[in-house]
């Protein structure tokens, strides 16, 4: 059975696609691009992984990585609205990945064995 937090990464990983489509074909949008098509939809991979893991551990490592593909993945958001801030689409997916940040890292650091606390401080947007 899917739960929110699967259907909103699910959904974050289309809306991404979609956008992307909608970028120029430049060399540094096309490079743009494929990273952020690769850790977008990484988020939600590695997230499905986590529920079907085998231990606490590879839970909290599984939604670690999440974790970490969604902070990349708000960096090339923020990259693109730099370039272009009339992007209006990619703000408000930054807005989402920023809401994903928070959750994935409180997921992270209530099952992290080490208990080793990780930043899901919202990175400061540019200006």
């Amino acid at each position: 059975m899917e739960n929110n937090l699967q259907k909103r990464l699910f959904q974050f990983s289309i809306d991404i696609i979609k956008e992307v489509r909608n970028l120029p074909n430049s060399k540094e949008y096309q490079v743009i691009s494929y990273q952020i098509l690769k850790s977008a939809t990484s988020v939600g991979a590695n997230y499905e992984e986590a529920q079907g893991a085998v231990s606490k551990a590879d839970f909290a490592n599984k939604v670690g990585i999440s974790l970490k593909e969604i902070r990349e993945t708000n960096y090339w958001i923020r990259i693109i609205i730099a370039i272009d801030n009339q992007k209006i689409n990619w703000a408000v997916l930054e807005k989402e990945s920023n809401e994903l940040i928070r959750i994935l890292g409180t997921i992270y650091n209530k099952t992290s064995k080490n208990k080793k606390v990780v930043s899901s401080r919202i990175p400061d947007t540019i200006s």
